[in-house]
């Protein structure tokens, strides 16, 4: 299906720059629309980013920019702060931040929770290589699920760590967890359905993140991988805050035999998730391959998937398509890889689309990318 429309995001010069060879827009990894402002994720990053519209004279034109930097540092206790000198940004060790929604006057994210494996380098030695390959490590600030309240100050949004809004107090605050796991992957570590894939990297069907819709007091947490079969998994949890800490978030026990977790299973032909994004009682899916792969991307549906009653297993007759989303190939020319959506518009009936490895027809100047829009079917 082709775009019907696009939006340019515009991003500051120097925020844009994260190292001599890469820049911040040509890897988005999620987008959230929240009034007339657009909040995304770099993937290599431990930081969130802010566009806001820019009026125009058509109410089709779509750009964005006042780029404004939120640091999570800021915001949430990170298990490996990122270093005080902005010439040693490349040691950061990133947040991974593969899901973005906003709900009750938080903004929410989770980060990948996966484990990755070294690449190999056609410029180096066969054994360098094998080794390489033999190197399985995580970045220590991967595990977070994490709120941040959002404040609205002529009309546009912005991040606070504490706030009082209507006599109610709104406080900064993620899931217990540290640089090797959070409280998530502890309770998953005696699933018998996930269990055997959390020590496996991410792009190997591993345990891996991406995606994230909150409704009400649920939060949706689609995972890339593991596919068992052909079937992907979304996670659905509960958060409680602590009662003797306000910026600590705790699972409540909401599965079978008090497991703080239920677990969906959606019969997608093999996709995993890439990002989810709730539309009435629906849940939208954006699925794409598991593993290190170009190839089919897709929006499901996932009927009445915003308000299950237990768990789930799905049936493809359940899962409709809605629309299939290009993709680009492997060329160093960037793969235009489809990675975060959100619904778009004041009516909801359109859908952004961000992507990853974005191509050099989609980077437009030198600080600018194009998102993609579709309508949706009514």
């Amino acid at each position: 299906m082709k775009p019907t429309g696009s939006a340019l995001l515009e991003f500051n010069p120097e925020l844009n720059r994260l190292s001599k060879s890469k820049k911040l827009r040509d890897g988005l990894s999620a987008v959230v629309q929240i009034g007339d402002t657009l909040w995304v994720a770099n993937d290599e990053t431990v930081s969130l980013e802010r566009l806001s519209r820019r009026r125009a004279d058509r109410e089709d034109a779509h750009t964005y920019g006042e780029h404004a930097r939120f640091a999570l540092n800021d915001f949430l206790r990170l298990p490996v702060p990122p270093p005080s000198d902005p010439e040693k940004r490349e040691q950061i060790e990133e947040a991974d931040v593969e899901g973005l929604d906003y709900r009750d006057g938080y903004l929410w994210l989770v980060g990948s929770h996966s484990l990755k494996r070294k690449k190999a380098d056609s410029g180096e030695s066969v054994k360098d290589n094998l080794e390489h390959l033999a190197k399985i490590s995580s970045d220590g600030n991967r595990f977070l699920l994490a709120r941040i309240p959002v404040m609205a100050e002529h009309g546009i949004y912005t991040l606070e760590k504490r706030l009082e809004h209507n006599g109610k107090k709104r406080t900064a605050a993620q899931l217990g967890g540290d640089d090797k796991s959070s409280d998530l992957t502890a309770a998953l570590a005696t699933d018998k359905h996930l269990r055997p894939f959390l020590s496996i990297p991410g792009k190997d069907n591993g345990f891996d993140i991406e995606g994230l819709a909150v409704v009400g007091d649920r939060i949706f947490i689609g995972l890339r991988g593991p596919v068992l079969r052909g079937w992907a998994v979304i996670l659905e949890v509960e958060l409680k805050e602590d009662e003797d800490n306000a910026t600590k978030l705790k699972l409540k026990k909401i599965g079978r035999d008090d497991r703080p977790y239920r677990k969906h299973f959606l019969q997608l032909g093999g996709l995993g998730m890439r990002d989810l994004c709730v539309r009435g009682s629906d849940v939208l899916i954006l699925a794409g391959p598991t593993m290190d792969l170009d190839g089919p991307v897709t929006v499901f549906r996932w009927l009445g998937g915003a308000e299950p009653e237990e768990e789930s297993l799905v049936f493809a007759d359940r899962l409709p398509v809605v629309m299939q989303i290009p993709y680009g190939q492997g060329t160093n020319k960037g793969m235009d890889h489809a990675e975060g959506m959100t619904l778009f518009g004041g009516d909801a009936r359109s859908l952004l689309v961000v992507y990853d490895s974005a191509s050099e027809e989609r980077q437009k100047g030198a600080n600018a990318v194009e998102a993609d829009i579709f309508d949706l079917p009514r």
